[in-house]
């Protein structure tokens, strides 16, 4: 098993050098084309064929990345705080050791190389704020990234956060994406990657895309995810998964929803799944939805 790190740090420094009429193209064909695969998967150009159209600098700003021109007098610094050895070396091994769980306990893991890379993250942008300054992107095999505004806080949760990532990737090998997934499967699916980036470094850890919500409003919004696990497209169900809020930067309606509520109720419906059934996060993230959400209909009860 390989694990490649894309150091952006360096990146970043000749971006900030450049004249402003270049620094796009250094963002676009340095740091964003090692992942063209990937973006090729969600059909982002890295760039577009008329001036302002969408392509890879519309894509990341709008889902919270730091782009050239929202760069400020304050980038080099937090370019600094990037360009930690210690940070890369812990963020690496944390893909690594996430990747070692699925080994030793033997399963065979398709893909032997992965490329993985931690970027900044734009401060103004919503879902910056809402995340609490990090977040991260596994969904395509082979490829894994996190974002974050380095402080305190960000640099001593991402590896979490990539172990999460991390746990994506190697589920999507076995489960394969389709672009009419349910809200079941969506929330089984992050249920498994939080549960998984918790079994490695503790509950302390948890992201606040399940920590924000309490039990108390957990039991007030099971009846209403139950009843829609079946909703499919992220259109219809991002509402369900990631609130109302969020949902609304994306033109959505609302349903009635907190921040995060599908990742949150999933993360409890793993947890109940795995004290029932006796399996580990490991053996269950390559199992299907449909098996997960029939051996946890007693959750919704509870």
């Amino acid at each position: 098993m390989t694990v490649r790190t894309l150091r952006s740090d360096d990146i970043y420094r000749r971006i900030t050098d450049a004249a402003p009429n270049k620094r796009d193209d250094i963002f676009r064909y340095e740091l964003m084309s090692p992942f063209q695969r990937k973006w090729d998967c969600y059909r982002i150009p890295l760039k577009a064929k008329v001036e302002g159209g969408y392509d890879i600098i519309m894509a990341s700003r709008m889902t919270g990345l730091l782009t050239p021109s929202k760069m400020t007098d304050d980038t080099p610094r937090q370019i600094d705080m990037l360009s930690d050895d210690a940070l890369w070396e812990r963020c690496t091994r944390a893909v690594e050791r996430s990747l070692s769980q699925f080994e030793q306990e033997g399963i065979d893991i398709p893909l032997k190389e992965y490329l993985f890379t931690l970027l900044l993250a734009d401060g103004d942008n919503p879902y910056t704020i809402m995340n609490e300054g990090y977040c991260g992107d596994g969904g395509i095999p082979g490829f894994i990234m996190a974002w974050l505004i380095p402080d305190g806080y960000t640099l001593s949760r991402v590896h979490a956060a990539l172990a999460h990532e991390t746990n994506h990737n190697v589920r999507f090998q076995f489960q394969k994406w389709h672009d009419d997934i349910t809200l079941g499967e969506m929330m089984v699916s992050e249920g498994l990657a939080e549960n998984f980036a918790v079994s490695i470094y503790g509950e302390e850890l948890a992201g606040p895309w399940v920590k924000k919500t309490e039990l108390s409003t957990l039991d007030s919004i099971k009846g209403e995810l139950r009843r829609n696990l079946d909703v499919q497209g992220l259109e219809n169900l991002n509402a369900y998964l990631y609130g109302d809020d969020m949902a609304a930067l994306q033109g959505l309606a609302p349903v009635g929803m907190p921040y995060c509520a599908g990742y949150a109720c999933g993360y409890h419906l793993i947890r109940y799944f795995l004290k029932k059934t006796g399996m580990t996060v490991t053996q269950a993230t390559i199992l299907p939805s449909e098996e997960i959400l029939s051996e946890s209909e007693g959750f919704w009860n509870g």
